[in-house]
């Protein structure tokens, strides 16, 4: 891997508060990111920007 590898990746931004609730508490959280991984890795994504 070159050093400029961010140049042909995919990179997907996730605001976590807003991306999926896994208490309901109504604020999303890390533990909901975690949970969906295997649907963004499918997406091709190669980076995650928190």
């Amino acid at each position: 891997m070159t050093a400029a590898w961010f140049r042909d990746a995919v990179i997907y931004e996730i605001y976590p508060q807003s991306f999926q609730d896994t208490n309901a508490d109504g604020i999303g959280d890390l533990r909901g990111v975690i949970e969906r991984l295997d649907y963004i890795a499918a997406l091709g994504v190669d980076a995650i920007w928190f």
